[in-house]
């Protein structure tokens, strides 16, 4: 309950920096003629949308399964995690196309003073909130704070190169370059979205993987396997098959133990106490795991379709 109350905190503070620098954006856009700092401000917007979402989804996964959704809701977590990336995708290609129509003709002029003053105040709120939520993502273990904490590390970063960049048209202009200061927003934008193009589409393309069951790292296979065979070390054991996804936050573990036919089960108690073993030891490398264990004498029960068996692929 702690760590689920956490989460919503940094999940909270992480809506509440995106909506602040979002609308403060939107207007210093509007004062400036930045198309830089609104392609700023929108991002941290469509970040806030998204992040209701996320504050719901955390609950419902703190929540665990129901009626309605027997294998609980691990899954809206890379759900939720794709659509923000798609969205702020979305919003990068825009943003490209008219950064390059700019460049094109003749680039865009704003006020540079008030788009140094808005990249003084973002740079200084967005690291703020990076460390804030960097830190939470840690000592949560939540994916959907990590993943904020990620964007906010970025968010910093561009607002420091978007502060930079327009401090660096009065320089231009003190040295007399002015033919160069039309260009300089246009090609921040081009330069954010270079920079940061590899945040939506890695989360879009990991939050893909997850809802089609891809198998985690090799480590955590590996890691996996381990626990899971120190288990059954004192079992007669033929083979055992075992099969890892994990949706967010939730690892989920699948184990077929195929024993001799003429293995003697000593009472169900004993195979309950097999399998509270079996997830004692898994939890103690990841704490929000969920282990099923299956006892049989024939392996087409567990062995992958590939190998002739009757189950899923491993």
């Amino acid at each position: 309950m702690q760590s689920s109350t956490e989460e919503k905190k940094y999940l909270q503070i992480s809506a509440f920096g995106n909506v602040l620098v979002g609308g403060v954006g939107v207007v210093f856009a509007m004062m400036s003629g930045s198309q830089a700092i609104l392609l700023d401000g929108l991002f941290n917007l469509t970040y806030f949308g998204t992040g209701l979402f996320t504050i719901k989804v955390a609950s419902l996964v703190a929540g665990g399964d129901d009626e309605r959704f027997p294998h609980g809701y691990a899954f809206f977590e890379p759900l939720v995690n794709g659509m923000k990336g798609m969205l702020v995708l979305g919003v990068s290609i825009m943003a490209l196309v008219g950064a390059l129509q700019a460049l094109f003709t003749g680039g865009r002029a704003i006020v540079a003073g008030t788009a140094v003053a808005y990249g003084v105040m973002a740079s200084v709120a967005c690291w703020v909130i990076a460390a804030l939520t960097y830190r939470g993502g840690k000592t949560t273990g939540s994916p959907l704070v990590q993943a904020d904490g990620e964007n906010w590390i970025v968010n910093a970063a561009i607002s420091s190169c978007v502060l930079l960049a327009f401090a660096a048209i009065f320089l231009f202009e003190a040295l007399g370059l002015n033919q160069v200061v039309p260009y300089v927003d246009p090609a921040v934008v081009l330069s954010v979205i270079l920079i940061s193009i590899v945040v939506p589409v890695r989360m879009s393309w990991n939050a893909m993987m997850a809802l089609l069951n891809r198998a985690p790292t090799e480590d955590v296979v590996r890691q996996v396997a381990q626990a899971v065979d120190t288990v059954l070390g004192g079992l007669p054991l033929i083979e055992r098959f075992i099969r890892v996804i994990q949706p967010g936050r939730q690892r989920m573990v699948l184990v077929h133990v195929v024993l001799p036919d003429d293995f003697q089960v000593q009472g169900l108690q004993r195979l309950d106490e097999i399998r509270e073993r079996m997830s004692a030891k898994l939890c103690e490398d990841h704490m929000a795991t969920i282990v099923d264990v299956l006892f049989t004498a024939d392996r087409q029960w567990g062995a992958p379709l590939s190998d002739g068996g009757a189950g899923g692929v491993t």
